[in-house]
């Protein structure tokens, strides 16, 4: 018999392969004789850059950047195996685990050092970049992103907006359209 295991992360105690290794270990108790094939699965967040990473026979790239709150943190992004793919988890530079629970505060936070990673990846080259934006520690709606990569935001005074939400006042969206776009296809 051939079993595959392919879990997601537990937020903030497992990552999916140990969640595998923890389903095999139950399951050869029952079952010791299978075939058990681990496939760490992820959502978008924490385990998204491994998950591809290993998939595609790729390689990973440590950066320091900043952290949600501002401090330095070193977050891991993946270059996939055609060489031309980045795949950057938001989790990794603007995640929760970056926070301590009792400084967790969205109104605090910015996505400005997952902008960093984006940064990182263009002066490498990529020609494509998949984001995961799962696992985040910010409601910042990627302003601070938008910041990294060189954009101005400003009040409707003409102020340049600071990288976190708190000092923002009311953020006029209709200075700036709002377009959506999904990459599923319908055949």
């Amino acid at each position: 018999m051939k079993i595959v295991i392919a879990p997601d992360s537990f937020k903030e105690s497992l990552s999916a392969m140990a969640v595998a290794e923890a389903i095999e270990k139950g399951f050869r108790e029952i079952y010791p004789d299978a075939d058990y094939i681990k496939v760490p699965m992820a959502d978008g967040g924490e385990g998204t850059v491994q998950s591809m990473v290993e998939a595609s026979g790729g390689r990973y790239v440590d950066q320091w950047v900043q952290g949600p709150l501002g401090q330095p943190v070193t977050a891991r992004w993946g270059m996939l195996g055609d060489s031309d793919t980045a795949v950057i988890e938001m989790a990794a530079a603007s995640g929760l685990h970056h926070v301590s629970p009792e400084l967790r505060n969205p109104l605090n936070t910015t996505s400005y050092g997952t902008g960093e990673l984006i940064v990182a990846a263009l002066e490498r080259g990529v020609k494509r970049i998949i984001l995961g934006i799962g696992g985040s520690a910010t409601n910042d709606g990627g302003a601070g992103m938008m910041q990294a990569l060189g954009v101005i935001l400003r009040d409707k005074q003409g102020r340049s907006l600071p990288r976190a939400a708190r000092r923002w006042r009311r953020w006029p969206l209709s200075i700036c359209p709002v377009v959506t776009h999904c990459c599923v296809r319908y055949r």
